[in-house]
């Protein structure tokens, strides 16, 4: 065995260790980038998850607007709707009262008309039967100074 050989083995064991020694701070190096690696995928899992819930989140409240949205438009249109039902009746009952309030009206006009003919009537009877009894009284008295005119001839 030359010089270079048995130095090549006397080497040999050395490099061995070394190379294993090398290998063996490799892998806690390995398992860490490893375990790095790991938790980074499970870091943009769960951001993806956080996405998702946001997502589902979202459209749960816009689910949610929508059906609130529709009750209140149901709402309100039955409100509207028990709102003119309300108003056709009161317009109903005041077109029935103007009539009533029409006629009553008339009613009254009627008997006002008829007591002021009455009144009127009376009135000219009145008038009418003064008249006669004030012509009466200027004839007898006339008559009466005619009468003593004739006697005194």
């Amino acid at each position: 065995m030359n010089q270079n050989e048995q130095a090549k083995k006397a080497v040999e064991p050395v490099v061995k260790a070394t190379a294993e020694a090398s290998e063996q701070a490799i892998d806690p190096l390995a398992e860490l980038l490893g375990r790095a690696e790991k938790a980074y995928a499970a870091y943009l899992e769960a951001q993806k998850e956080v996405a998702r819930a946001y997502k589902e989140r979202e459209q749960q409240a816009e689910k949610t607007y929508r059906e609130a949205e529709q009750k209140a438009n149901k709402a309100c249109e039955e409100a509207i709707e028990r709102a003119l039902g309300v108003r056709e009746k009161a317009e109903q009952q005041a077109e029935e009262a103007l009539g009533k309030a029409k006629e009553k009206a008339l009613g009254v006009y009627q008997e006002s008309v008829r007591q002021s003919l009455r009144d009127r009537n009376e009135t000219i009877e009145q008038a009418r039967k003064a008249c006669r009894e004030t012509t009466e009284q200027s004839w007898k008295i006339f008559q009466g100074e005619k009468a003593k005119e004739g006697r005194e001839d």
